[in-house]
This record gives structure tokens, C-alpha cells and sequence, in this order.
């Protein structure tokens, strides 16, 4: 893989790590304080629920990415494994379309990601546009991913990884 590429791509996959781990952990805490207050207090913290609703769109997409990044995502190779020498063509093909897809996404999302900036949640009273921000970056990200990958896709080296665990 190209030095820029892998560079690009080892910093995504730390950050999704970074974010998934950090979310999860958040939320897990969370949850379980709010669970051991309701039953020894009788009561709960009013944010309890608001913050884990607000990082699980995060946590989500950080994952989806990874998922890309492992070829886990998206994937139907029985039928590209069939191809031969076309297949290095179609699989740049796929890519291609599927990384525009992606940014036509993020695109997409950005409208979206105005308006809810002014809808505040009702606690804490945070812009809904930072729940509809992981899906923007996490399209862009995979955009980026499905690219970084393409040198890859070229030289054959999935299919030769595919071949030697098999």
C-alpha cells in the first residue's frame, strides 16, 4: 500500500478505535450508574439518558468504519472470484462508485446537519447537528477508506491474502 495511503487509513482506523472504545465505555458507565442509583436512591441522573443517545450515532459509524477498513462492511466476493483478469477492473469500479456514493452521502447530509445545529437536545441542550455529524464524517471517512484501498484492489494483494488463509 502507498506510504500516504496507509498513513491515511491507520489514522481513521485510530480514531474509530479511539471513539468506539471511548463511547462504549461512556455509555456503559453511564447506563450502569443511572441502573445502580434507580435501585439504592430511587432516583436517577436526569442526563442519563440524553448523553448515551447523543454518542451512540458515533459509536455506530466508528464501527461501520472499521468494518470497511477489514473489508467487512460490503462484500460479495463469490461472484468476483469468478472473474479472472476482469476482476482487478470491476472491483476499481466498484470502489469507485461506491466511494462516490459515499461522498453523495456526506453531500446529502449536510443540509441536514445545518438545520439540526438549531434543534438543541432537551437536557442538555446540545445541537442535534453533532448526532447527524458522525453520519457526514463517517461517510466522508469511508469514502476515504474505499479509496486508500483501491491500490490494493489493483495489485491483487486481497486476493492473494484470501488465497494464503485459505
Amino acid at each position: 500500500m502507498n506510504p500516504l495511503f496507509k498513513a491515511v487509513d491507520t489514522v481513521i482506523g485510530w480514531w474509530c478505535h479511539a471513539v468506539l472504545y471511548v463511547t462504549l465505555s461512556v455509555v456503559f458507565l453511564i447506563l450502569s450508574a443511572n441502573v445502580c442509583l434507580r435501585y439504592a436512591a430511587g432516583t436517577s441522573l436526569s442526563w442519563a439518558s440524553e448523553l448515551p443517545e447523543l454518542m451512540f450515532p458515533w459509536m455506530i459509524m466508528s464501527g461501520v468504519v472499521i468494518a470497511a477498513q477489514h473489508g467487512s462492511h460490503i462484500a460479495v466476493v463469490i461472484l468476483t472470484q469468478k472473474l479472472g483478469a476482469a476482476r482487478r477492473w470491476v472491483l476499481t469500479a466498484a470502489s469507485l462508485v461506491v466511494a462516490g456514493l459515499y461522498l453523495g452521502l456526506a453531500y446529502t447530509a449536510w443540509p441536514v446537519f445545518e438545520i439540526a445545529a438549531d434543534e438543541r437536545s432537551p437536557i442538555m441542550q446540545v445541537p442535534g447537528s453533532v448526532s447527524v455529524g458522525s453520519l457526514l464524517l463517517g461517510f466522508v471517512m469511508l469514502a476515504i477508506v474505499t479509496l486508500c484501498r483501491l491500490p490494493q484492489v489493483w495489485r491483487d494483494e486481497e486476493h492473494n491474502e484470501v488465497g494464503a488463509e485459505a
